[in-house]
């Protein structure tokens, strides 16, 4: 089937505090792709793209108009990207992406929880490969490959979970994946971002795993983390 994908549920916000949480950090990435180019997402590339992520993970509508409308109003407010790489239980690499107004507090904070939970920040970026990915509902996997190659875009792989595909392309070649799957009528997306994807996942013990759990809700508890990947099996 090739690399195990994760489906993300719709009722990940099953809490008021996940669901503050999460559409904090939507409108964050979205008030910065809006800043940084025109506010409408048919001409702004990073836009569309932050859109398309976001309402993957059920961020409603004007959640996403008020941060774009922010933007648009010359807001000063300001965020700086970061990256940190981390060893966690057992023999799980992480990624951790943050989108904060003080990367001095950013990096305290990532630091704190992955050593508290066990792990420590170190270099695994080469187990993971910078991506474009998209899942969606679907059942018509070879169709799908098929006019993706027909339509010259750089395809890696192509898999079928039960009633979901994944699409996975070279970074360069996202946006046109994306224009030719609202081509095929594929709107809406569980997951549509350009993201590190691990090579080969790794399934861990029920203590390990445990430990795995319990650093990834210190880091979603972590104001300025935007974003976590991992080589887990779940």
């Amino acid at each position: 089937m090739g690399r195990h994908f994760e489906v993300r549920a719709k009722a990940y916000a099953e809490s008021a505090a996940k669901k503050s949480s999460l559409y904090m950090r939507a409108s964050k990435e979205i008030y910065m792709a809006a800043k940084s180019g025109d506010p409408n997402p048919d001409s702004n590339l990073a836009l569309r793209s932050a859109i398309d992520k976001w309402k993957g993970q059920s961020v409603p509508r004007d959640v996403i108009d008020r941060a774009i409308k922010k933007a648009a109003g010359g807001d000063s407010e300001s965020y700086s990207a970061g990256r940190y790489e981390a060893f966690g239980p057992g023999n799980s690499y992480l990624i951790i992406d943050t989108l904060s107004d003080n990367t001095n507090r950013a990096l305290t904070e990532v630091r704190t929880a992955v050593t508290r939970k066990g792990g420590h920040l170190g270099s695994v970026g080469y187990f993971f490969t910078e991506s474009g990915v998209f899942v969606f509902e679907g059942t018509n996997r070879d169709e799908v490959e098929e006019t993706l190659i027909l339509s010259d875009v750089d395809v890696w792989e192509v898999n079928q979970q039960d009633e979901y595909i994944q699409v996975i392309v070279a970074p360069a070649a996202f946006g046109a994946a994306r224009d030719v799957l609202n081509g095929m009528g594929i709107t809406e997306f569980q997951t549509s971002e350009v993201c590190p994807l691990a090579n080969d996942t790794v399934t861990l013990g029920e203590s390990d795993l445990k430990k795995f759990n319990d650093l990834c809700d210190a880091l979603d508890e972590i104001e300025d983390v935007q974003n976590v990947y991992h080589n887990v099996e779940l």
